[in-house]
């Protein structure tokens, strides 16, 4: 959930954002809380309708293992199977760890209203502080930074409906990540905005999702459904997420935008 509260005079932004998952049947937890602010003041073009925002979040990031929940390799049996009474020479010598965290970001977007289609594009570095992985083989291992970069853009095809094509990569240590997608979005009434599409990770998922708005309040559901050899090892098991933002604006003089950058 990210409540944000907005200051139009001073072009500043508060939310805080809170995110909790967890695997391995409730086994692994990972949960981070964030207080973030944002910069909004800078604008250009006719009616400052190009806008740039800066960002920055600080918080923690906590993990915490659940032995109980756990399954070991030594508790299988090759004829009886797994035996959840059988003792395990594996052991956790810690089972939550938390850090402090930091990052940062930069936004453009064309709010231009009229237009048949308008850009957006971002760039974010998270762990600046590259926090300690207290669960890593030495014990003060490093998270290394992740990179982010996503565009998109939405395309206007009558008054009550436009579909925006979007692409997110992310590069964090060795790995990377490559995501493609698109959504629908219906103006039901001037309240209520229903959308509905789906991404693809490559080599990976494929995440179709739904959502609405409602006045100041964003509620999205996605279902995330493994296509590698991962799906395989999971038995076929996939995650499921709802997300919910709720925006909290003071009283200004100025004109509503017709387009922001998209958010589910």
């Amino acid at each position: 959930m990210a409540p944000v509260l907005n200051s139009q005079q001073k072009k500043i932004n508060l939310g805080v954002s809170v995110l909790k998952q967890t695997a391995g049947d409730g086994g692994y937890g990972y949960t981070t809380a964030y207080g973030n602010i944002a910069y909004t003041g800078v604008r250009f073009g006719k009616n400052e309708e190009h806008r740039v925002v800066f960002g920055m979040q600080a918080g923690i990031i906590q993990r915490r293992f659940d032995r109980n929940k756990m399954t070991f390799g030594d508790q299988w049996n090759p004829v009886f199977g797994y035996n959840p009474g059988n003792p395990s020479s594996d052991v956790l010598n810690r089972t939550s760890a938390t850090a402090f965290d930091m990052g940062a970001g930069v936004l453009y977007f064309d709010a231009q209203p009229g237009k048949k289609a308008n850009l957006y594009a971002g760039f974010s570095a998270s762990h600046l502080t590259k926090p300690e992985d207290k669960f890593s083989a030495s014990g003060d291992e490093k998270f290394p930074m992740r990179y982010t970069a996503h565009a998109g853009i939405r395309f206007t095809l009558s008054d009550r409906f436009s579909i925006t094509p979007n692409f997110l990569y992310l590069s964090q240590g060795t790995a990377t990540e490559k995501m493609a997608g698109a959504y629908g979005q219906y103006k039901a009434t001037s309240d209520v905005n229903l959308l509905i599409g789906a991404n693809y990770r490559f080599e990976d998922a494929i995440s179709p999702f739904f959502g609405f708005t409602y006045k100041n309040m964003m509620l999205g559901a996605s279902y995330d459904i493994n296509s590698s050899d991962l799906g395989k090892l999971v038995n076929g098991s996939n995650s499921f997420e709802i997300s919910l933002s709720i925006i909290g604006k003071k009283s200004t003089k100025t004109p509503e935008v017709e387009f922001v950058c998209p958010r589910l």
